[in-house]
């Protein structure tokens, strides 16, 4: 039987699938990274966890009755616009910046010289105002190809940089519709440090032999195009069907709609990527399950959940963020928290932190809608935060729908669907 492998690298750890021909998931596993500072990540942290897991997996695997060399494709997902500069041998040669970074002010004015006034890589918390400070922190010159996440892990499984996916590639800089980078951006940084941007699904190359035997993959397995995170978990969660939303309630707030025609506003972190004949539109806002994470474990999350009343509100108006700096449906990176005061009963601060992300997920809802792309028809709730009924409960009332839990809720489980080539 041929299966197929997807990697989910996320904010917290790695979550990998396995499917067969037909999409349907036969083994999962997951591993968590080592704590870093989020001023100093280091990308060789993604890939030793990314090692843990695939060896968890195949380990998970046999015990289902199937071997690791039956895994013919792979595909990996990743945060969108987080990076990496490497040498020539794949090594990081500075740190790793993060999807939530920001503050590149002096970079952003560089780019605002050159970029078309709408363009997405304009701003100073855009992944191309990111990726020109990587360079800038080379002082040795020593770097190659620039990375994206999913690029970083996938270079490594084929021994190879200079591949990527059109869809991480978009906040770069790249042209949605000819796939390719504009001529503009080589004012801005060395073209030859990016990789050349593959339509998602794409065969790239085998894994190498090395990282084969040591993994217990097949020598001959394939590594494909991948995708972003929050695509690979509308792929897992929904059938591309035009009206059908997803949102991702990870450690951040996703929200992606398949619409008929392409709707993008940099100015709010709107966004489209090509999907079929269609357009996937919507953005990712920094408020999600890290707020939370950050005043209680999940242990208390559900305790506490269990005892919200979502009928009677909680009177708070907060904008749950760990730091200032929004994306969508707010581009500001200077948008301050807002999670105060803070109530001494902590079911009612806990519902407030959920009423807030309700508001902001309801709110990128209308601001497609304003744009012509329509209220959704369906919305299915993947990550996390789908399977907490008060928090749902909560999200009916603000959004006007009641959200489904997608029957598969994992980016693991969407990137796998690629790289076996099923929707």
């Amino acid at each position: 039987m041929s299966l197929s492998l997807g990697i989910d690298v996320g904010t917290g750890g790695v979550r990998t699938a396995v499917v067969d021909e037909c999409g349907t998931v036969l083994s999962m596993a997951r591993s968590t990274h080592a704590p870093q500072r989020s001023d100093r990540i280091d990308a060789e942290m993604w890939w030793h966890t990314v090692e843990t897991c695939i060896l968890r997996q195949v380990s998970a695997l046999e015990g289902c009755g199937y071997a690791g060399g039956e895994i013919s494709r792979i595909a990996v997902d990743g945060t969108s616009g987080s990076m990496v500069l490497c040498d020539v041998a794949l090594r990081p040669v500075v740190r790793a910046l993060m999807y939530d970074s920001g503050g590149f002010e002096a970079e952003a004015a560089e780019i605002d010289r050159h970029a078309p006034p709408s363009h997405i890589a304009r701003g100073p918390n855009s992944a191309l105002a990111r990726a020109t400070r990587l360079v800038a922190e080379d002082m040795d010159g020593l770097a190659c190809h620039l990375l994206h996440q999913s690029d970083f892990i996938a270079a490594r499984l084929i021994g190879s940089g200079g591949h990527s996916d059109r869809n991480n590639s978009l906040k770069t800089g790249l042209d949605p519709v000819t796939g390719r980078w504009p001529d503009w951006i080589g004012e801005v940084i060395d073209a030859a440090l990016l990789p050349v941007a593959h339509a998602v699904g794409t065969p790239i190359s085998e894994v190498g032999p090395d990282v084969a035997r040591r993994l217990g993959l097949a020598p001959n397995a394939v590594v494909c195009a991948g995708t972003t995170d929050s695509i690979a978990a509308f792929l897992a969660a929904a059938p591309p069907e035009t009206g059908t939303a997803v949102t991702s309630l990870g450690s951040t707030l996703a929200i992606k709609m398949l619409v008929r025609e392409r709707i993008d506003d940099p100015a709010i972190g709107l966004y489209s990527h090509r999907l079929g004949n269609a357009w996937l539109v919507g953005g990712a806002s920094n408020s999600g399950g890290a707020v939370l994470a950050r005043f209680f474990s999940s242990e208390d999350i559900a305790r506490l959940s269990d005892r919200i009343d979502p009928t009677v509100p909680s009177g708070l108006d907060y904008y749950p963020l760990i730091r200032a700096g929004e994306r969508f449906p707010v581009n500001d990176p200077d948008l301050a928290p807002r999670v105060s005061p803070r109530p001494a009963d902590d079911v009612t601060f806990l519902q407030g932190l959920l009423e807030g992300m309700a508001r902001i997920e309801a709110r990128c809802y209308r601001e497609i809608e304003k744009r012509g792309g329509g209220f959704p028809d369906t919305i299915r709730s993947a990550g996390g935060g789908a399977g907490n009924p008060a928090f749902t409960e909560i999200r009916a009332r603000a959004l006007g729908v009641s959200p489904i839990c997608a029957k598969d809720v994992e980016a693991a489980v969407g990137v796998a669907r690629v790289a076996a080539g099923v929707p």
